[in-house]
């Protein structure tokens, strides 16, 4: 959980790792921000806060209509369908969190490949930091929540949209579900921070400042 603190004997028990490849995988989450050094304590892992899943959602809800609009009659629909079948296999004999993985892998999959056929490949790349981002606030409020993400029809919808040759539409279609899923995620954070006994500012969102 955000704000718990680790140690490296801790996480070399619990992952089954050396000692060094423990101090690389610590250095990296350091430098990506996920975890933070404590002299003498070990490592204490980076907060989560409602802002985060803001920002993250405010600038996806941006760039992925736009990529939307640019794949159309680039993309190929045939492979966004089967990435969308794989986001929604139930894998029943896995473990809740790793169905979550799955879903994650395909889904990120799914909307890389919308932004790869943009053409942009600066967008691809912003979008691809983005979607990494996201999958641990997806982490912290599915899984801790042990409720899976859907999503099936704005993906269909939107795969429609594509092979009809309809910008406009596929646009539309993408930051709806943007913002569909930044709502479901915003609500599953604030759960799990709130049974975790996080301090919690009062949330006022974008639309309601307007």
């Amino acid at each position: 959980m955000p704000g718990s603190t680790l140690t490296e004997p801790q996480l070399m028990e619990d992952y089954g790792l050396g000692k060094s490849s423990c101090r690389i995988a610590l250095v990296r989450l350091a430098h990506e921000g996920y975890v933070r050094p404590i002299p003498r304590q070990g490592y204490r892992v980076a907060p989560v806060t409602l802002r985060d899943v803001e920002e993250v959602f405010a600038l996806r809800v941006q760039l992925e209509p736009l990529a939307a609009r640019l794949a159309c009659g680039r993309v190929d629909t045939s492979l966004l369908r089967r990435l969308e079948a794989a986001c929604r296999v139930p894998y029943p004999e896995r473990a809740l969190n790793d169905q979550i993985d799955v879903f994650l892998d395909a889904n990120r999959e799914f909307h890389l490949a919308i932004a790869q056929a943009s053409g942009n490949e600066r967008l691809h790349r912003m979008l691809a930091n983005l979607m990494d981002e996201m999958s641990r606030l997806v982490a912290l409020g599915f899984g801790v929540q042990r409720t899976k993400p859907e999503i099936r029809h704005d993906h269909n919808a939107m795969i429609d949209a594509f092979e009809a040759g309809d910008e406009r539409r596929a646009e539309t279609i993408a930051r709806r579900h943007i913002e569909t899923f930044r709502d479901m995620t915003m609500e599953k954070v604030y759960a799990s921070l709130s049974s975790a006994g996080a301090s919690l500012p009062v949330f006022v969102s974008t639309e309601a400042r307007r």
